[in-house]
């Protein structure tokens, strides 16, 4: 299992609706989307993210979050449910998000470590996830595996 890196974290309170997240930007990042905002992390740099080193995060830096955030981790899908399962076991009162640039939901992912699933690539044209035209689905993760798109919750009306 190859491990992953993150390059930093940030508290944030928009990527998961009704959620406060510590959002960890992990690097490797394979999918390499055209105009991705975030090219930085296309190189495998940073700190390695090993279970320790996310429960420090989690106890030094996530006061008052009530979610952690993977953005990405696309590169080793089975070393970021490990995280998951770790997060659900060691820190059960957050719930656990993913954001993934693929399309579909890789074989080493339990869903069940999951509350939330953001799927999909960058594709400019169709905009970002706050866009009705997005073509990216933020889903929330129900008991039995079903999956809830809760897209809409990013679209305001005008």
């Amino acid at each position: 299992m190859q491990g992953l890196k993150f390059t930093n974290y940030d508290i944030v309170c928009q990527e998961v609706p009704g959620e406060i997240s510590l959002a960890l930007n992990i690097s490797g990042c394979p999918c390499r989307c055209p105009e991705c905002h975030s090219k930085y992390l296309w190189a495998d740099t940073g700190e390695p993210l090993t279970k320790d080193a996310l429960s420090r995060l989690i106890e030094q830096e996530a006061q008052g979050a009530t979610c952690v955030l993977f953005m990405g981790g696309d590169a080793s899908p089975s070393s970021l449910n490990s995280l998951a399962l770790h997060v659900r076991q060691h820190h059960p009162a957050l719930k656990v998000a993913w954001y993934s640039g693929r399309t579909v939901i890789s074989p080493d992912i339990d869903k069940g470590n999951f509350d939330y699933i953001k799927l999909g690539p960058y594709i400019s044209h169709l905009g970002p996830l706050n866009k009705e035209t997005t073509n990216q689905r933020l889903y929330r993760l129900r008991k039995g595996g079903e999956m809830e798109d809760i897209t809409r919750l990013f679209w305001r009306k005008r």
